[in-house]
């Protein structure tokens, strides 16, 4: 897929935005769990697009988002089951090994570290569109100029120390505004901070949002259970959602591993900035 396939490639959800017509629930979970799983790992924002989703499709319960979340999840952890088992059982015996797990460690920790305060201090996440539309706008924007910075550098495609950690901050960031994407804000923090390689950096930002994602699902599920907030779902749709999630989420980052060794991010920046743009003009304020 070349650049305007990139631009082409998300606007299933443009076309969402002037869908009115009457939608089963069923077929309203299916395409969110197909939306979770389109923009799970690209750097949109999930969860900016699903947030603005449910206005038309209808607002969805916490625990509907965890499983296509859980999901997008698991179709990452698919596609990167054999380097997950060469660093899991490379660590004792290979010093790169070793010394790359660390480090992803490391940017656990660090997100972990920051983010639950953040998350125990009661923040939520802002439900209404022009934030998201502007950190659609402003990340877009933190794109160019990322990848500009970073090709300067040459291609470089270890990660250091100061990248791991910096990844770890960004994870935060992009958790606590929506529309920034973890995986746009990780990437080109990793980019900006030596690893110029692409594929490098978006690879040990995928790796870190496997346990990461799933420790954030796992803590907002405990959650849920302990303040008996579960009610009463339709397992139907639920795992339609998350089947469709999984199966998108795994062609999507197949896709996007062998998009990026040849091509920029330019027109998902592009994408950001004009689906952005858009709102703002388009949805009432406050809505």
């Amino acid at each position: 897929m070349n650049q305007r396939g990139a631009l082409r490639f998300p606007l299933f959800f443009a076309a969402l935005l002037t869908f009115h017509a009457p939608m089963t629930d069923l077929l309203a979970a299916l395409l969110l769990g197909i939306l979770e799983g389109l923009t799970e790992f690209l750097p949109i924002s999930s969860t900016g697009h699903l947030l603005i989703a449910q206005h038309w499709l209808g607002e969805r319960s916490d625990f509907f988002n965890i499983v296509i979340q859980a999901g997008a999840i698991l179709a990452t952890t698919l596609v990167f089951r054999r380097r997950i088992w060469e660093l899991t059982t490379g660590c004792w015996r290979d010093a790169e090994a070793r010394d790359y797990s660390m480090k992803l460690a490391a940017a656990f920790l660090v997100t972990a570290l920051v983010g639950l305060p953040v998350r125990l201090a009661g923040w939520e996440l802002p439900e209404t569109v022009t934030p998201i539309a502007w950190a659609l706008i402003l990340g877009g924007v933190w794109m160019l100029v990322a990848e500009h910075f970073a090709e300067k550098r040459g291609d470089v495609a270890t990660i250091t120390w100061k990248v791991a950690i910096l990844v770890g901050l960004a994870q935060v960031v992009a958790g606590v505004f929506p529309g920034t994407s973890r995986s746009a804000a990780a990437i080109f923090m990793a980019m900006l901070a030596g690893t110029s390689r692409r594929s490098s950096a978006a690879e040990f930002v995928f790796l870190l949002g496997i346990p990461t994602m799933f420790a954030a699902s796992g803590y907002a599920f405990l959650e849920l259970v302990k303040d008996d907030a579960l009610g009463s779902e339709n397992w139907g749709e639920v795992a339609l959602a998350f089947v469709a999630a999984t199966a998108t989420g795994f062609v999507v980052v197949k896709w996007l591993l062998g998009f990026i060794k040849a091509h920029r991010f330019t027109g998902f920046a592009i994408y950001r900035i004009v689906l952005g743009a858009l709102l703002l003009l388009l949805m009432p304020v406050g809505s």
